[in-house]
């Protein structure tokens, strides 16, 4: 390691590598591996730059969260996945609210796929509510369920589908804890540092410590390293975050 904090704190730490090309996405690589246990790749980078992306942070022995929210019809989902292992992601996930069927199919294929590969499979994700929408969006959408209640529905909908865990707000974690168990993984993005005060788009969050006291597997972390002063020592502060959350579990 390159630091002093604990391996476990650093794994817990998915940096968004919500770069505009293939370049800055490599340095951001270069300048964070070590410190970081996953480079999550999106949208927008992998839109810009394709598959060749994720080829080359692998070769650098990190690992991928592929966040492409896969929602469509099951088959077309299930053929999404497998390329998503053939291209050798460590985590990608589906949008729950594409149903119980796509889900199944998703997480079938993958470890079919996987299987014939001789490789482990990713970890598969289901999206519940996205971190930018609270009541009145989904009030606006035409849901009738508040956003807690839309997050256990589609939580318990993603665990009986067979995914291993979602991707929720912080703020529901311990409500998914409660009713879905300590297994079941729980990825929460947005996270913003304990010291961090910049309002942005993110609507329902907490800071890495909180997060990770209430029981979050994995944290998802992207402008307050990217747009620090000094984005190192942002991510050494997350991390020292992640540390203090994990012992006051």
């Amino acid at each position: 390691m390159k630091n002093t904090s604990s391996k476990d704190a650093c794994d817990k730490l998915i940096f968004a590598l919500d770069a505009n090309n293939y370049e800055e996405a490599l340095s951001w690589v270069e300048l964070l591996s070590g410190y970081v246990g996953m480079f999550k790749i999106g949208k927008e980078l992998f839109t810009a730059v394709g598959p060749e992306i994720i080829k080359s942070i692998k070769e650098k022995g990190q690992k991928v969260f592929l966040d492409l929210k896969f929602h469509d019809i099951p088959n077309t989902v299930a053929r999404a996945a497998q390329a998503a292992v053939s291209l050798g992601v460590d985590m990608f996930n589906v949008h729950a609210s594409g149903g119980g069927q796509m889900i199944k199919e998703a997480v079938f294929a993958t470890r079919t796929c996987a299987d014939k590969l001789g490789m482990a499979g990713p970890v598969v994700l289901a999206v519940t509510v996205l971190t930018s929408l609270n009541n009145d969006d989904l009030t606006e959408i035409g849901f009738q369920k508040d956003t807690s209640e839309l997050v256990l529905h589609l939580a318990k909908l993603a665990k009986q589908s067979g995914a291993s865990g979602v991707v929720a707000s912080a703020q529901d974690i311990v409500m998914l804890r409660k009713n879905l168990g300590d297994k079941f993984i729980i990825v929460t993005p947005g996270i913003r540092s304990a010291t961090e005060t910049k309002k942005d788009d993110q609507k329902r969050t907490l800071s890495a410590y909180e997060a990770i006291k209430t029981g979050a597997d994995y944290i998802v972390v992207g402008r307050p390293i990217r747009t620090a002063v000094d984005p190192l020592d942002a991510c050494r502060k997350i991390v020292q975050e992640i540390d203090a959350g994990l012992t006051g579990r």
